[in-house]
């Protein structure tokens, strides 16, 4: 072997071996880590991936998911032509056509919904990825329609409501200079790597953490100081047990309450009720345990908070159990002071950045007027006012009853049904459509439902603005040209605007002119500046915090305050929604004696997000078969051992997986990772099983029955 064909076999980059490093990132995790990486490509072809140091994100760390890039861009089912349907829906038969003809028939499909039944009857939808949101956003605006929504009708927005409804806008944990973090559904290294690492150093700077979970995880073991295992769904009894604790003992911060906070004595007579009689029998916790929470937090009075949005928000009381959490906060006055909770407005894509710019107004300035409700709005009349968009998780409703209007057309960006609960009510909606459009980098069951698929590219095949905390930013460019004929989603959206000559002059702009003026503007940066950069770089000035000046100032509530007792529910009556942080139990209505355990689904695992890795090779061989994590006890009473099939049934369906013993999972809980197409968890999943506050489906909390196979 020669030295050119040991470098080359080496993969070091050199004008002798054509292998060039360009610079790009992940965004396989959408949208709040973007690692950078760093891509060896050789004749246009992605050979090799590492972190990129000085990242201000992972500095040359990826996780298992951000290394399975190559495989994933190279996956065998990548789309490289636009697809029309030419089998029966889900059939997976289709023929390859022009750009030309697919924008062609997407407009001649959309069109003729809109001439029948309305702009209003077609619903614009994105999944992953996320970051072409603001150009789907005014297209679904420019085309007429309300009707613009996205998989954040599942994921996070129930956490971003809740902070609304108590502080005008979210708030962030100053954990660097806490005494003690509250890690509540806390589990950064499979969610956040990089969380993790800074965690460790933070506990061994002398960080003290109060981790809650229904699981028992690295975190638990790692981190925590006290371990709270309360039942699933339960977080909302055992927050305000622990906050009736600190207030009988005098452990609050009485005359922070009166000057910063509203609603404090009937909260208290409502928190009240949940104590040492009852909390145990709520929540499964020990009220030994309570006390020695409430005790810990005393101790250390510089508290801040990891509420997750999913764990804790996937249930039918989530976003009460949300406030309940944050509820702590407000009376030992701890929100907006230094160790505590600060806010954080977002800066672009629901992420805080440190500095403020006019992606709200692109996103809303043309918003059509006088048109109809969007999907779940007479449902979820909470999620309507704050959020104004359409509740996602009503769509397979209305596309299948026609009420309050039909819907008769939708057109998706990388639409997973089987996110959705009751995934087979999805798909059966889907193929009821008289039009479908869905853009992905793969094939996927949802794109098998579609009249016209179109081919998008990965994050490797496009550039891309992306700002970082500490007001930095850059602008990728392209490692790798587009695989086939696939195009970026922004492209896509322009071109389509463009060719139905919609009425916008600033959404056929394009994507990179809505980036420059209405965010880098403001701060007297280019696109192309960015674009030369080797690291992000920092655009704009970060405001320091000072203690309670927000507060001092007037927070955008009704009352300028803190509010634990909501005025803008209180105002609204006739919505039929406590203004308090009430409790109700998770669980759904199937019989306990047929039904007797409880299904949860949504768990991360190190190796996938989504179903968006189980076709990559090295990810799906970490966990190939579908399987279900049960307690050991339980395992023994149905006579199962690892590796053994059982069916998980609900009254919607059952699946058949295998089953892992643990203690990792209390006694009655089922842990069935999702999605896998082969045991779809959310199959078994109730569409009608959703929180009336915000419409998050209950993921975490639903009856379900266990039965050993063979």
């Amino acid at each position: 072997m020669t030295e050119l064909e040991r470098k080359i076999k080496a993969k070091i980059p050199g004008p002798d071996t054509g292998i060039e490093v360009r610079r790009t990132m992940c965004d396989i995790c959408s949208p709040g880590m973007h690692c950078g990486i760093n891509a060896y490509v050789k004749d246009g072809k992605v050979i090799k991936i590492e972190g990129m140091d000085g990242h201000p994100v992972n500095d040359g760390r990826l996780c298992t998911k951000g290394l399975a890039n190559r495989q994933y861009i190279y996956r065998e089912d990548r789309i490289l032509t636009p697809l029309k349907r030419v089998g029966r829906r889900g059939e997976g038969k289709f023929r390859p056509i022009s750009w030309q003809e697919a924008y062609a028939a997407v407009a001649q499909g959309l069109n003729a919904a809109k001439a029948a039944c309305g702009a209003e009857s077609v619903a614009f939808y994105s999944g992953y990825s996320k970051w072409y949101r603001q150009m789907l956003r005014r297209f679904a605006y420019a085309f007429g329609s309300p009707n613009y929504g996205c998989e954040s009708s599942a994921c996070y927005t129930a956490a971003f409501m809740a902070w609304k409804v108590a502080a005008g806008d979210q708030a962030n944990p100053d954990m660097a200079n806490s005494d003690l973090f509250l890690g509540w559904a806390f589990n950064p290294f499979y969610s956040s790597y990089m969380g993790a690492r800074r965690a460790m150093q933070l506990k061994e700077q002398g960080l003290k953490f109060l981790v809650v979970d229904t699981r028992r995880t690295p975190t638990t073991e790692k981190l925590a100081d006290l371990v709270l295992q309360p039942r699933t769904g339960t977080d909302g009894a055992l927050a305000h047990a622990i906050a009736n604790e600190l207030i009988r003992n005098g452990w609050i911060d009485r005359p922070y309450i009166d000057k910063y906070v509203y609603g404090f004595d009937d909260y208290a007579a409502y928190v009240a009720g949940f104590n040492e009689s009852n909390v145990e029998r709520l929540t499964g916790v020990p009220y030994s345990q309570v006390q020695a929470a409430a005790r810990l937090i005393h101790e250390n009075p510089r508290v801040s908070c990891n509420e997750s949005s999913a764990p804790l928000c996937h249930h039918r009381n989530g976003l009460q159990n949300y406030r309940a959490v944050m509820a702590l906060l407000a009376i030992t006055g701890n929100f907006d002071r230094t160790g505590g909770q600060q806010l954080s407005p977002h800066t672009y894509m629901h992420v805080s950045c440190g500095f403020e710019t006019r992606e709200h107004q692109f996103l809303y300035e043309t918003r059509p007027r006088n048109v109809k409700d969007p999907v779940g709005a007479p449902r979820f009349p909470l999620w309507n006012y704050l959020e104004g968009e359409m509740q996602a998780m009503d769509l397979s409703r209305q596309i299948l009853e026609g009420t309050p209007y039909p819907l008769r057309a939708v057109f998706a960006l990388g639409m997973n049904a089987r996110m959705f609960p009751d995934s087979g009510k999805m798909f059966r909606a889907l193929e009821s459509l008289d039009f479908f459009v869905d853009t992905d980098l793969f094939l996927t069951d949802t794109a098998k439902y579609a009249d016209i698929v179109l081919p998008a590219c990965s994050s490797f095949e496009r550039g891309e603005f992306k700002p970082y905390g500490g007001g930095v930013a850059w602008y990728t460019s392209p490692a790798i040209v587009p695989l086939g004929q696939a195009k970026s989603d922004v492209d896509i959206l322009t071109e389509l605007a463009r060719f139905m000559d919609l009425p916008d002059a600033q959404l056929k702009e394009g994507y990179e002119s809505f980036i420059q003026k209405y965010i880098l503007d403001d701060y007297g940066v280019t696109t192309d500046q960015l674009k030369k950069v080797e690291l992000p770089v920092k655009i704009a000035p970060v405001a320091v915090h000072r203690d309670y000046e927000l507060l001092e100032k007037g927070l955008s509530t009704p009352t300028g305050k803190f509010e634990l007792k909501s005025a803008i529910i209180e105002q609204h009556p006739e919505w039929g929604l406590d203004a308090l942080p009430t409790y109700r139990e998770p669980l759904d209505d199937a019989d306990p004696a047929l039904y007797p355990f409880t299904l949860t689904s949504g768990s991360r695992i190190p190796n996938a997000i989504h179903s968006r890795l189980h076709k990559v090779p090295a990810n799906r061989s970490l966990r190939p078969v579908p399987t279900a994590d049960m307690n050991r006890e339980d395992c023994r009473a149905l006579g199962v051992a690892e590796g053994d099939r059982i069916t998980i049934s609900t009254p919607r369906g059952s699946v058949t997986v295998s089953v892992h013993p643990t203690l990792s999972v209390p006694k009655g809980l089922v842990n069935l990772f999702h999605g896998y197409s082969e045991a779809d968890a959310n199959s078994l999943m109730d569409a009608d099983h959703l929180d009336p506050y915000s419409g998050f489906p209950a993921y975490r909390s639903t009856r379900c029955a266990v039965k050993k196979e063979g």
